[in-house]
């Protein structure tokens, strides 16, 4: 199941955990496209269950949204961190390369929410380019 809210002003969660359905992947390519139109600052949480892998197609929609959406996401984006069984330091290097801002990626939710929480933009600023 995939799900994406806007957990708090500026607190975006995208969720891809069970159930698992037959249509998640187009469903998560889309929250991916939902993503990238968000025109306020934000911190994002991705949480990830450890379910099925993308296919090859999927994995190449979701190469070809981070190529052309990184200037969205640098421009709008504080930090993002990523949830999943597993996750280490290692993972969050590939997402290191892809953007500039701040990633983590961890097991824990409770370590990513307190990651993201010193990131989090000021209410109604702009995100500042230091």
């Amino acid at each position: 199941m995939i799900n994406l809210s806007l957990e708090a002003q500026d607190l975006v969660v995208l969720r891809f955990h069970q159930p698992y359905e037959p249509d998640d992947e187009p469903a998560y390519l889309d929250a991916l496209e939902q993503l990238a139109r968000i025109e306020q600052p934000y911190v994002l949480l991705a949480i990830f269950g450890g379910g099925p892998h993308l296919s090859q197609a999927g994995e190449k929609g979701q190469a070809l949204w981070f190529k052309r959406t990184r200037m969205q996401m640098e421009a709008r984006c504080r930090a993002c961190a990523m949830v999943r069984p597993g996750a280490s330091d290692v993972s969050a290097q590939v997402f290191r390369r892809l953007w500039s801002f701040p990633f983590l990626a961890s097991p824990s939710e409770a370590e990513a929410r307190a990651f993201l929480t010193a990131h989090r933009p000021p209410l109604g600023s702009p995100k500042a380019n230091s």
